[in-house]
């Protein structure tokens, strides 16, 4: 067994032998595809979502040099008709990019490393084929299935590591016409050569890469546009097949005994495709292993590539950050994105990165971004608070002085600390009705999200309330029942708390509540609060 070539499935056998969330589903989805035009697949995630887990499986499932029947015993896949079929049937190549681009020594010459390597193991393991001098990867891949017929699986683990590395083009000097191919350039030409030649087809029975960006884009030109794509924004039948369902954490809490909503309020939340309810598998582990609910994604490595695209001047942005942070959500174009982490030319193109990054989900239907759990949102946080933007510091530590006199009942710096920020924010809400007013509600406790779980429109068996405030777990305050009138006074929304029995219906919370009813008169431009408390 060798490094790229039939590495067999001893590292399929180590993730298995251990705590093992079943998604060989995507095994009979690849199946489908082998020897047919469909044959390419790239799947892109964001870090830490089992990408590479994927492909190990993969590679122990295709590899022809070992039996891997007994690792599939009891899992989906073996129940696939398919299974059987194609079960240790291939020779695999196995590429994992960043054990090249983490070599600072390989990295001046790491396409031809990577040639180099992959032919030297072929050549070990295919004795009798004879040669032609001077042959690239793909004039060996070919001579060996022309003496031997043998067709050829091929895993790519973080295919575009090397385009997140070694972005740029450079120009020859004195003449700005001229572009020296660069590492960049030499690797997508590489994987045209593989896969976008004329035995192409012959060689491989198909190809599976695995990245954060979908495939790289040349101009208006796909550099691999035979590759199937199925990434965070377009997930196709792929979207279940990386990252924990629903089901799949519950069943999990139900054996380590853990809250099933403390896991929703911290890892849920992702959207993939028709699946609603993704979580990010590492972090969810992790919770396990450590008994404990914090966030796992300072180690995701995204960080300082967040804090440059916030800082971007792309008009409405940060009023969208902002947005987003307090629990709205706002509409996005994916589609002029040209998957390039250094070609980023508008509030959209930043919205898009964000979104294969991690640190956002994506509504398909509705084309709206939003943050998806408290996990990302306190990572977000920070990463906006390391930015020189003084005015989202500012809001934050407003919003603490709001929720601190909300809870004394200072009925009159609550209604000035709305007013305040509702003069911050008409660049961002047009302000003519109850459904305005709760936008700048939400955005003025942005801080509260820190100590409060926060329902928009939440339903009480009665009708709904406007806002409600549950205390996280461990949090010593009071829950807050918000009821927002346009045009009428705070005593018709504390009435209709009272009248719809609100605080009753609040199931999740037996603590103390405050009943919190918000005017705003468009005449004087004012709002106005009435506080009064309460205990079930």
């Amino acid at each position: 067994m060798g490094t790229y070539i039939n590495k067999g499935n001893s590292e399929f056998r180590d993730i298995v032998s251990h705590e093992y969330v079943d998604k060989t589903s995507l095994i009979p989805l690849i199946n489908a595809t082998l020897n047919s035009e469909s044959r390419y697949s790239c799947v892109t995630r964001c870090r830490r979502f089992g990408k590479s887990m994927a492909a190990k499986m993969l590679c122990a499932y295709y590899d022809k040099s070992c039996d891997s029947r007994e690792l599939f015993v009891g899992l989906k896949a073996e129940k696939a008709p398919s299974f059987d079929k194609y079960l240790n049937c291939y020779s695999v190549i196995y590429l994992d990019v960043t054990s090249f681009t983490a070599r600072p020594e390989l990295r001046k010459n790491i396409v031809w490393n990577i040639q180099e390597k992959i032919i030297y193991e072929l050549k070990e393991a295919f004795t009798d084929v004879k040669y032609k001098e001077n042959s690239d990867l793909m004039d060996v891949l070919s001579s060996i299935h022309q003496s031997t017929g043998e067709k050829f699986f091929f895993i790519i683990d973080e295919w575009d590591a090397i385009c997140r590395e070694f972005p740029g083009r450079q120009k020859m000097k004195g003449d700005p016409e001229t572009i020296t191919p660069t590492i960049l350039d030499e690797y997508v030409m590489l994987l045209r050569r593989l896969f976008k030649t004329q035995d192409s087809d012959k060689v491989f029975a198909g190809a599976y890469l695995t990245g954060i960006l979908p495939i790289k884009k040349y101009n208006t030109e796909s550099a691999l546009n035979n590759f199937r794509e199925y990434s965070m924004v377009n997930p196709g039948r792929m979207a279940s097949a990386l990252g924990f369902t629903h089901d799949e954490v519950v069943e999990l809490c139900q054996k380590y005994d853990m809250d099933i909503a403390e896991m929703e309020l911290w890892y849920d939340g992702y959207r993939i495709g028709d699946i609603s309810h993704i979580y990010n598998p590492y972090s969810v582990m992790r919770a396990i292993e450590d008994n404990k609910y914090r966030s796992y994604w300072t180690s995701t490595g995204a960080y300082d590539s967040v804090i440059t695209y916030i800082q971007m001047n792309y008009d409405g942005l940060k009023d969208d950050i902002i947005r987003m942070l307090a629990g709205e959500r706002v509409y996005v174009n994916t589609t002029k994105f040209q998957n390039d982490m250094s070609i980023v030319r508008s509030k959209n193109d930043v919205l898009t990165v964000l979104i294969h990054l991690g640190y956002l989900a994506y509504d398909e239907d509705r084309r709206q971004c939003y943050v998806p759990n408290k996990e990302v949102a306190d990572e977000f946080l920070n990463a906006v608070e390391d930015t020189s933007w003084s005015r989202l510091v500012d809001a934050i530590t407003a919003s603490q002085n709001l929720l601190d006199a909300t809870i004394m009942g200072n009925e009159q710096i609550v209604a000035r600390a709305i007013d305040t920020a509702h003069d911050e924010n008409t660049s961002i809400l047009a302000y003519n009705d109850e459904n305005s007013l709760a936008c700048v509600l939400t955005v003025a406790y942005i801080w509260a999200r820190n100590e409060y779980v926060i329902h928009r429109e939440y339903a009480t068996g009665k009708g709904y309330a406007d806002l409600v405030m549950i205390p996280r777990r461990n949090v010593s305050k009071p829950a807050l029942v918000i009821e927002l009138k346009f045009n009428h006074s705070v005593d018709t929304a504390i009435d209709q708390i009272r009248q719809k029995n609100y605080p009753a219906q609040i199931a999740e919370y037996t603590g103390d509540i405050l009943l919190v009813g918000i005017s705003y008169d468009k005449e004087s431009k004012q709002h106005t609060c009435r506080i009064e408390r309460c205990c079930k």
